[in-house]
């Protein structure tokens, strides 16, 4: 296929969106609404690792207490209102139509350095698709660096995949028993290997020709959900810091537009997770209704964290 990425390139979001679904990739370089978000993050970070810094703490940490202040660290920005909003103040920048777009939570991601904690609630990603985890073929996935990275602690693309099919376990995922049996506070004792049926590539894979793209702080790597991609083992030293959530918009998840499905069979869809800009409101039932399969019976159809269910407590 002809790999082809655009660097700041200045057109509407629907065109944006249909050339990441053709396989296309978009960088864009620092923007102050990014910043915004970053330093928001940043702060949290730094608070959270006391003073230590957050970069190098893994080699002052035991491993074990190193995750779990991962594992109040993350859902406490994930869930956190402002994150939402400097989300939301990030998709008007990038001129997304906000009656018509929508967006799961922003995630925080780290990558320790030289297999400190690869497992879990750090967990380094095997090459992989998101249509394999439930997205749809019109998910865009948004990715930026909290800290500086470079080309040994970055993500890595695998273009080659993009049009050739790949043996893989994703029939034996199903959303809504995900929800219900693999998330929550356990995920940060997983330290030394990660046992849950996370989908991956059953056949060996050639991981090279590979693409790294390298944005500054403040700047966004834009692909779609299908794209095959990694995290590069990381060698650098330090552990880097990101952040990445997901769009999808109204029209193309109603006319089920968006980029080929050549290998995907899971079960199940994430589209409940994704929230309006306008409003925070779910996308319309008869919308969700087309992507439903038949297994909405088998778990949890929304992933709600204990966090937010001791809120809501509270509130009543």
């Amino acid at each position: 296929m002809n790999n082809t990425v655009f660097y700041d390139m200045n057109v509407s979001d629907d065109i944006r969106r249909q050339r990441l679904y053709d396989g296309q990739l978009f960088v864009y370089s620092t923007r102050q609404s990014v910043l915004d978000l970053v330093n928001f993050a940043r702060s949290m970070v730094e608070d959270a690792f006391g003073g230590l810094d957050p970069r190098t703490a893994q080699k002052a940490m035991e491993v074990e207490r190193y995750a779990g202040l991962l594992g109040k660290l993350k859902p406490e920005f994930i869930h956190h209102p402002e994150s939402k909003r400097y989300l939301r103040r990030i998709l008007d920048d990038f001129g997304c139509d906000p009656e018509k777009t929508y967006f799961d939570v922003p995630r925080m991601r780290s990558s320790t350095s030289d297999n400190y904690l690869t497992a879990g609630i750090a967990l380094a990603w095997h090459p992989h698709r998101d249509t394999w985890y439930s997205a749809p073929a019109s998910q865009i996935n948004w990715w930026l660096p909290i800290y500086e990275i470079a080309s040994d602690n970055a993500m890595a693309f695998h273009p080659r995949y993009w049009s050739q099919p790949v043996k893989n376990s994703s029939s034996e995922y199903n959303y809504y028993a995900w929800n219900k049996l693999y998330r929550g506070e356990s995920v940060a004792k997983l330290v030394n290997n990660d046992p849950r049926p996370l989908p991956r590539a059953t056949e060996p894979l050639e991981l090279d020709p590979q693409l790294r793209l390298i944005c500054p702080v403040g700047g966004m790597i834009l692909f779609s959900a299908a794209q095959m991609h990694s995290s590069v083992p990381n060698t650098s030293g330090v552990t880097r810091f990101s952040i990445d959530f997901r769009t999808v918009h109204l029209d193309d998840a109603a006319a089920k537009r968006g980029a080929p499905n050549i290998d995907s069979a899971c079960s199940g869809t994430v589209m409940r997770d994704y929230l309006r800009c306008t409003d925070l409101s779910g996308i319309p039932e008869d919308v969700i209704s087309l992507y439903d399969d038949g297994t909405e019976s088998g778990g949890e159809l929304l992933y709600v964290p204990k966090l937010t269910r001791e809120e809501d407590a509270r509130a009543s």
